[in-house]
């Protein structure tokens, strides 16, 4: 079914949690983390970091987005040769995953993250902002689980019905349909219905489907998308002009070294400048797909001899072991990895942390890890799968529109889990902050794409992403 109506009351937790997220005990140190007060961050945070003026940093921790409202980024726990660690981030999404994988905070509370963005988040700016007559929708292209469970909570926090929706880019005969900026759902009942405001869970290439803009309200808004929650070549961009904005504040947004606007010819050459081991990624996909880690000639004559639909490329160095990381103009970085496991393997892990804007500023939400499917080798030889030691992406994809998830490679916030990830309090506030400077970043590239009088600004994305193949996808009304 495309369509079905959601009524206060539904929510079911066995729905909307793994099975081993769903009884699983919150690890002591997380619920510290989210339950610290923003000044106890802040004063933590600047008394490790001297040179970060704490006006600053509590500005941008409490920046009011204008669209990205919520966000996830994918964090890599790194070092140097210098035992310098860090938490650098390799990209912010837009309708990030996490509920799903998130333990409890409160028992009490068994909506858990679903309720808590609706509550402190939606609700809130549905509140300030001028509303259309009309119902609420979840539109989704992926991840049903945490989908219809937020159309579960958001009919409960409204008490009134959700309309929950499926979208896919390739459908004939679409649920959903825009006319002069209004989005309508075509309901279980047959019916078209005009929406005033829905909850975006689109994944793949949202922009051939949803406007830039709407007079619906929509959240995550396109254009979060298109500024870098879906789009790493503006994000890598954003990045770097919204660090030019912090110089001297002794923050900065930590990255990957990114090659911009690479065209699959070129790829090689920077490929080869970065030490032969590199990253390629098709800037606009997701859920691991695109993303091609490269460490030797058999792995880069691999990636020049497949098919790409889009034109554009980014290339970053490549976060390795010590003894094949890129070599860039930031030196080397490598993986901490996991705690070595009782058989002394250590494994690649990222850390998800998901964040919302609420009335007491960007807030942390729920957090999880992910490790990659083999362990990282010490030295790497010919015919190595990289793949296999550095993505840790869960999604599989099983065919058109239907993805799968590889769960014995996540790893809770839970009192197992957590302690093998070796991080502490003060790396949860570095991944934290970092999340949270990287969504401003975006946040703020969006908003330049519009003109005073709030008119997407077409010719300037296309100067800031050449790519006609994407450009001739996006959908202004």
């Amino acid at each position: 079914m495309k369509s079905n109506l959601v009524q206060p009351g539904q929510f079911e937790p066995v729905d909307h949690w793994y099975a081993k997220a769903l009884n699983a005990t919150i690890h002591p140190m997380i619920s510290f983390f989210l339950h610290l007060h923003q000044e106890r961050i802040i004063k933590r945070y600047c008394h490790l970091h001297p040179m970060v003026k704490p006006d600053v940093l509590r500005a941008w921790l409490n920046h009011k987005p204008k669209h990205f409202i919520w966000a996830g980024a994918d964090l890599m726990h790194v070092t140097n040769e210098r035992g310098k660690r860090q938490m650098v981030v390799i990209e912010n999404n837009s309708c990030p995953s996490g509920q799903k994988s998130m333990p409890l905070l409160d028992d009490n509370q068994e909506q858990g993250g679903y309720k808590t963005l609706m509550e402190r988040t939606i609700k809130p700016l549905m509140k300030s902002k001028r509303t259309i007559k009309g119902a609420l929708a979840v539109i989704y292209d992926k991840n049903p689980m945490e989908a219809l469970g937020y159309a579960r909570a958001m009919a409960d926090v409204f008490k009134e019905p959700v309309h929950f929706v499926s979208f896919y880019k390739d459908d004939p005969n679409p649920p959903v349909h825009i006319k002069e900026g209004i989005v309508y759902i075509k309901g279980e009942d047959g019916e078209w219905h005009k929406i005033r405001a829905a909850f975006r869970y689109l994944t793949q290439s949202p922009w051939n489907r949803l406007p830039v803009q709407s007079r619906t309200l929509i959240f995550n808004p396109i254009v979060a998308c298109l500024a870098g929650g879906r789009n790493k070549m503006l994000a890598s961009k954003a990045y770097d002009i919204f660090n030019s904005q912090l110089e001297g504040s002794g923050l900065e947004i930590l990255t990957p070294e990114t090659i911009w606007d690479v065209s699959r010819e070129q790829v090689p050459i920077w490929v080869r400048s970065l030490g032969g081991q590199a990253v390629v990624k098709n800037p606009y996909s997701n859920a691991g797909q695109g993303v091609f880690t490269i460490v030797n000639e058999q792995e880069l004559e691999d990636f020049m001899n497949m098919d790409f639909y889009y034109e554009r490329f980014i290339v970053q160095s490549l976060i390795g072991n010590y003894n094949w990381s890129s070599t860039s103009s930031k030196g080397r970085l490598y993986h901490i990895g996991t705690v070595p496991s009782s058989k002394g393997n250590t494994y690649v892990a990222d850390i998800r942390m998901m964040v919302s804007y609420t009335p007491d500023g960007i807030r942390p939400m729920s957090i999880y890890a992910r490790r990659a499917a083999k362990p990282l080798a010490d030295h790497i030889e010919g015919g190595t799968n990289s793949w296999e030691m550095l993505g840790t992406n869960l999604s599989v994809k099983e065919g058109d529109n239907k993805w799968g998830s590889d769960t014995n490679r996540l790893m809770l916030m839970d009192r197992r889990d957590f302690n093998k990830l070796g991080v502490g309090l003060d790396d949860l506030v570095d991944a934290y902050i970092q999340t949270v400077l990287s969504m401003v970043a975006i946040d703020k590239m969006a908003s330049t794409l519009f003109n005073t009088k709030n008119k997407f600004r077409r010719r300037l994305f296309q100067s800031l992403d050449d790519d006609k193949a994407l450009v001739d996808e996006i959908l202004i009304q």
